[in-house]
């Protein structure tokens, strides 16, 4: 009854803290006790979260506008009289997709419940029905883009329309910073991209590795001096020896991320090859399903696409394995087809760096326990995979049996090893 009472007053008092906080964590004031409670595989007996209700506000939906993003999806953002919701003004939020506003009946000129989910993102909950007078218009997808003009299409099987035009501004300026971050391009984010667009610099992606050419125009900008803008282009030039992989996932394919990008690297030697490659054959290779062996082809069926491949090429930024991905290719694979899972904290590894190693090796990290898993290595306060696996019968490793494993293989994989050493866990 007093940690009750103590969680609702705080609940109440929370208004006047100089913090944010979404809800408080009750412990049991003993560690010596701890060990004795124990823990279950999703948390410890001795500690228990209570989270705070999420604030709310009603405010008055002013209108929607359509933003486009990097693959051309078009995301409805409501504009709403400005509301204090939690301590922040509130003006704007996300409507997601056209389903979802015409499965809650949002319209134009409706009172609305706003909430900051997760104490951060405002969403809009349910429009105020008994407070509609009528005039309340329907929220209409644009037949054609706001940015380009070009006409809007949409898949029958998905809930977000698109532009089509690979080249519009604003799918122009999320790629520039999607290549920026992708190809690790210091200098190259959103303020850079938005000011190369505006002064007519870059078109496409491929301009950027003209832009030497330019040098006099981006000494002009403002702010700009002769240590930044060589800083940039120098970076610009730097990211040509980016490894195959990441020039794949830079491309910003439908579909392709980092590790859809190494599958298709570890198969193709080229872009050249990538692009003649059949449906048959993308889709054969496993972790690439027929939905992204479709995105492929239409990629490079893409004439605006096959243009800023042909123009990169031509400025050096060549679509092959490098040298060092030539050397990991011909590296043993002694996991070659195995599908691995983690879970729990590893102590000597990040989740992403543990994954990592797997792929060196030729295995297939997965993030869920199916029939078809290999193994599970297990670490610290492992999750449900953890009980999936013992239900299923799959194969289970510790961390320090993984370790092991791994020392064996690092006799053959230089990578492998070099991983390991700088982990401090070979002699």
């Amino acid at each position: 009854e007093e940690v009750i009472e103590t969680v609702l007053k705080a609940q109440e008092e929370r208004e006047t803290w100089d913090f944010e906080a979404d809800g408080m964590v009750v412990k049991v004031n003993d560690i010596c006790n701890w060990e004795k409670l124990g823990e279950t595989m999703h948390h410890p007996r001795w500690a228990v979260a209570y989270k705070f209700p999420a604030k709310q506000a009603v405010t008055k939906l002013l209108e929607v506008v359509w933003q486009v993003g990097r693959t051309g999806a078009l995301t409805p953002v409501a504009i709403l009289e400005p509301v204090e919701v939690g301590g922040v003004i509130v003006s704007r939020a996300s409507l997601f997709n056209p389903d979802l506003i015409k499965q809650k009946d949002i319209r134009i000129g409706d009172y609305v419940l706003v909430e900051r989910a997760g104490e951060t993102i405002p969403y809009i909950v349910a429009p105020v029905k008994e407070r509609r007078t009528g005039e309340e218009k329907p929220i209409t997808v644009p037949k054609n883009c706001p940015v380009c003009g070009a006409p809007i299409v949409k898949e029958l099987d998905e809930a977000v329309p698109r532009c089509p035009n690979i080249n519009c501004p604003a799918q122009l300026k999320e790629h520039l910073i999607y290549w920026g971050k992708v190809l690790d391009i210091k200098g190259l984010g959103e303020s850079t991209a938005n000011l190369l667009l505006k002064k007519k610099l870059v078109s496409s992606i491929a301009d950027l590795y003209y832009l030497k050419k330019k040098m006099l125009e981006l000494l002009k900008l403002p702010g700009w001096g002769y240590k930044k803008t060589e800083n940039l282009l120098k970076e610009i030039e730097k990211s040509k020896g980016a490894p195959f992989w990441k020039k794949i996932t830079a491309l910003g394919i439908r579909h392709v991320g980092e590790k859809t990008a190494q599958l298709l690297a570890e198969r193709f030697k080229s872009i050249e090859e990538l692009r003649n490659a059949t449906f048959i054959e993308l889709a054969g290779i496993p972790g690439i399903g027929p939905v992204t062996a479709t995105s492929i082809k239409n990629f490079f069926t893409a004439e605006q696409n096959l243009e800023m491949i042909k123009r990169l090429e031509e400025a050096g930024f060549l679509f092959v394995r490098t040298e060092e991905e030539e050397k990991e290719k011909s590296l043993p694979k002694p996991l070659e087809g195995q599908r691995v899972v983690f879970t729990g904290e590893l102590e000597h590894f990040t989740r992403k760096e543990a994954q990592r190693i797997i792929e060196i090796l030729g295995g297939n990290p997965t993030n869920s326990v199916t029939r078809k898993t290999n193994f599970v290595v297990v670490g610290k306060n492992p999750g449900s995979k953890f009980q999936k696996a013992q239900k299923l019968g799959i194969r289970m490793i510790g961390e320090d049996e993984f370790i092991q494993m791994l020392k064996e293989f690092a006799k053959e994989n230089k990578e492998v090893e070099e991983i390991l050493r700088e982990k401090g866990l070979l002699g």
